[in-house]
Order: structure tokens, then C-alpha cells, then sequence
């Protein structure tokens, strides 16, 4: 099938609503960043008045199509994190990071959203010397912050994950990282935007913004069809659309990752397979590969690999590749190679990567304007941490969340074109360089280091 597997059985979007003319927050965007501002919001002060402005329906872009990790990841290392902003910076980033995934779970079961919120952790592959190398060097650095990633041998991955060896490739062991949860990610959006709506807030789908333009005591915002809203701040919560909105093109580049998925597993086939605690998985290659078994027992898997598009463009035409899909399908069997396994979805949607790699929250109270985003993939529990930041933010609340160092960060523009296409895509062909080299020669590859630093690490 053509769509999102996650967007099966979802409802309908709502009908537009009649907008109000003025309200205290405007949120341009609904997914995940957008709903949870909302929220938390909502939950500070419910005296507020809250719309969230969404152009299709809630989880069109990446919160609705992604891999469903609730993970504590952050695509700026430890060590990177500490060089910029400090030590103990860092380590407040990371336990924050570490609390968010609970803190995931505890809303949705809270507010009643059935997500299939499971916290297995992360099982991630060694498959070749070169991946072993950089595995164990992940567990020491990982030690070193208290991250608590630990080395499993080849005997103890295969009771968690029977996997096969595939050509250079041989599995010599995985790491595993307990903070990270998996969610069915449209049920996440749909459940949170129910509960905005309980507590009073406005959720209107099928409402495009063409732009935000400040006034005189807060910002208006114009809708495509040309009507105006007034709000006293505007949430910006539109990650890889944010290169589609005028004076920010170079701000953030959407890149795409697509995934496919596969037919219900038989009992019998999981007994095969494993991953009984519902662990997320993935390898240690350059190239990013991401997997999950979902709440109906399928196994979805993603990558990277299709390309960045010229001038930033989002279009839904670059949601599909069959190229790129045939790769997933064919690296998932080499790690399962079962006759039986069937694919019915194939899908795609664009991220947002910074220049730095480096997601950023801020806001800017004299013009009334917060945002967040350039989560680089990692988002699903980097956004619930985002929510509660900008609530604080805006409603004045001084905490522990609003000195964290993504806070006010501000990532360098994007080249401008050519030069952003030619080096996103070299990048994106350098991490594939560096995986086949390593397939055949057992050693890290050369080309991997650049990648590295291109990537904040």
C-alpha cells in the first residue's frame, strides 16, 4: 500500500472550525512539537486561548510517519554537547533527554492514549569489525556520561534477536540503551490532540498558513485563504516545512527517510525472530537503518537514502522511491531471511536536519514568537521536552527546562544552492561509501571520519 502504515484506521481530519479573531498562543503546525506546546500550555494555564494550525491533518509530516522510537537520543554527541556548552550542560541535556521517555509514557497513559507505549530500549547491531569497533567505543563514552549502554555478545543478540550474518557482515554482538520506548506514532498524535481539545484548545485541520507577520503587541497570522489571526505569540512548530515558508528557506533542510513494513508475523515466526521485550533495533553502520515490532506484530523498518531535492522542496511525490524501497526490503531480509516474509506498505516523509545537527527551542518575547525543531530524525521524545519548554517560555516560568543548552541555540544557515544540494547528498553518499567499504575490507573507513564531522559528532 502507498500510505503511512500508522495511518491506517485513523480518523478522518475534522472539518476546518470558524477560527477565532484573536487568541493568546497560535501554533503553526500539528504535529507532535505543535500538540505538545499546546498541552503543556493548556495543563499551565487553562485560562488561555490556544489554536493549533494545521494544513492537513494532525501528523501529515514526520510525527505521523516515522520509526516510533521514544528515545533519549540527540543527534549532537556527549562529547560534542559538552565542547559547546560545558560538562554539566551536557549531563542536565541528557537526564532530561532520560526523563522525557517516561515522561511520554506517563501522559499517554494518563490521558488514556492507546499508543502500545512499550520500553524495551534499544537493541542496536555489530555486524562486521568495524561496527564492533565503534559499538564498544560507544559503550565506553556512553559510560563515561552514565548513559547506561551496554555490549552484548554474539550469543546473548542472538537470544534477543536471531538475526543472520549476512556477506562481510557478520553479527559479533549488539549494544543496548534501556531509554527508549516504542509507539504506534499516529495513535501518539491523534490521542494528544484529543486531549488538547479536552482541555479547551483548538485544533484546526485542513487550515494552511501562508505566513506570520508581526504588529504591534504580538504577530498576525495569515492563513492561504486570507484569513487573518491575531495572537499575542505564534508557536513555529513546522519542521521540514519550515524551508517552505518565506524568509526561512535556509534555516532548516528537509531531508527524506522512507520505510516500509511488513505482514503480520505468525506466532511461530516470532518465536524465530525474538524481540519479546518489543526492543527497537538498528546497527552500527554509517548509513541509518531503524526498525520496530508494532502493537499488530509487523515489523516496520526504515532508512535514510533518498536524496535531498534542489531549492529544499517538499512535495509528496519524493514520499516514494521505489529504489530506496527495494534496499529497505532487501536489508531486512538479509537480517531475516525468512520465504514467509511478506511487505504490504511502503512510505516516506522528510525530516528536518540543522546545519549543525543541533536542535534548537527558543523564543523571542518581544515579538512574540517561539519555535522549535531540528530534531534530525529524533524527535518523538525531543518533542515532548520542546513542548514543555516553550510552555514555560511563554508563560514566564523560570525552571529547569528553560536553561538547557538547546535553548536559544542558533544553527548556522544552510548554504545557499548548489552548494546545499551538493553537500547533503555528498554526505548522504559518503555514509554509503563508508558502509560498503567496510563490508569489504573489515576496517573503519576513512570517509567515515569526514562523515562524523559533518554530523556533529
Amino acid at each position: 500500500m502507498t500510505g503511512p502504515l500508522w495511518w491506517e484506521g485513523a480518523a478522518p481530519p475534522a472539518p476546518p472550525p470558524s477560527l477565532p479573531g484573536s487568541v493568546d498562543v497560535a501554533i503553526v503546525g500539528g504535529g507532535l512539537t505543535g500538540l505538545w506546546s499546546a498541552y503543556y500550555l493548556l495543563r499551565t494555564r487553562p485560562d488561555l486561548g490556544v489554536l493549533v494550525l494545521e494544513a492537513e491533518h494532525v501528523g501529515f509530516g514526520a510525527s505521523g510517519r516515522n520509526g516510533g522510537w521514544v528515545s533519549a537520543l540527540f543527534p549532537v554527541s556527549a562529547d560534542a554537547l559538552a565542547a559547546r556548552h560545558g560538562r554539566v550542560a551536557a549531563e542536565r541535556m541528557l537526564e532530561a533527554l532520560v526523563r522525557t521517555v517516561d515522561e511520554v509514557g506517563s501522559v499517554a497513559q494518563d490521558e488514556g492514549v492507546d499508543a502500545g507505549f512499550v520500553k524495551g530500549g534499544t537493541l542496536v547491531l555489530a555486524r562486521g569489525e568495524a561496527q564492533a569497533a565503534r559499538a564498544m567505543d560507544e559503550v565506553i563514552a556512553d559510560d563515561a556520561w552514565g548513559v547506561g549502554t551496554t555490549w552484548l555478545d554474539r550469543e546473548e543478540t542472538q537470544e534477543r534477536f536471531a538475526v543472520a550474518d549476512a556477506p562481510g557482515r557478520p553479527v559479533l554482538g549488539a549494544t543496548v540503551n534501556p531509554h527508549c520506548a516504542r509507539v504506534q506514532p499516529r495513535r501518539l498524535v491523534d490521542g494528544l490532540a484529543a486531549a488538547v481539545r479536552r482541555r479547551g484548545g483548538v485544533v484546526a485541520e485542513g487550515c494552511p498558513v501562508a505566513d506570520v507577520r508581526a504588529t504591534t503587541g504580538g504577530s498576525e497570522v495569515v492563513l492561504r485563504g486570507g484569513e487573518v489571526v491575531r495572537a499575542a505569540t505564534v508557536v513555529r512548530a513546522t519542521e521540514a516545512w519550515t524551508a517552505t515558508l518565506p524568509r526561512l528557506r535556509r534555516r532548516l533542510a528537509p531531508v527524506y527517510s522512507l520505510m516500509v513494513a511488513t505482514a503480520p508475523l505468525t506466532a511461530e515466526q516470532w518465536s524465530r525472530v525474538g524481540l519479546e521485550g518489543r526492543e527497537v533495533f538498528a546497527d552500527h553502520g554509517r548509513s541509518i537503518i531503524y526498525g520496530q515490532r508494532t502493537v499488530d506484530d509487523r515489523i516496520a523498518f526504515g532508512g535514510r537514502g533518498a536524496p535531498y531535492h534542489l531549492g529544499s522542496r517538499v512535495a509528496p511525490r519524493f514520499d516514494r522511491d521505489e529504489r530506496v524501497f527495494a534496499a529497505l526490503r532487501s536489508e531486512l531480509r538479509s537480517l531475516l531471511p525468512d520465504p514467509d516474509l511478506r511487505f504490504t506498505h511502503a512510505w516516506g516523509g522528510p525530516l528536518a536536519i540543522p546545519r549543525d545537527w543541533h536542535p534548537a527551542v527558543g523564543y523571542d518575547r518581544a515579538a512574540g514568537v517561539a519555535w522549535a525543531g531540528g530534531y534530525v530524525g529524533d524527535g518523538v521524545a525531543a518533542t515532548n521536552l520542546a513542548g514543555r519548554t516553550i510552555a514555560d517560555l511563554v508563560t514566564g516560568v523560570e525552571s529547569e527546562l528553560t536553561t538547557l543548552p538547546w535553548v536559544e541555540h542558533r544553527s548556522p544557515r544552510w548554504e545557499p544552492e548548489p552548494l546545499r544540494w551538493l553537500g547533503i547528498n555528498a554526505g548522504l553518499r559518503g555514509a554509503a561509501l563508508a558502509d560498503a567499504q567496510e563490508t569489504r575490507t573489515g576496517r573503519p573507513a576513512a570517509v567515515g571520519r569526514i562523515v562524523d564531522r559533518l554530523t556533529g559528532h
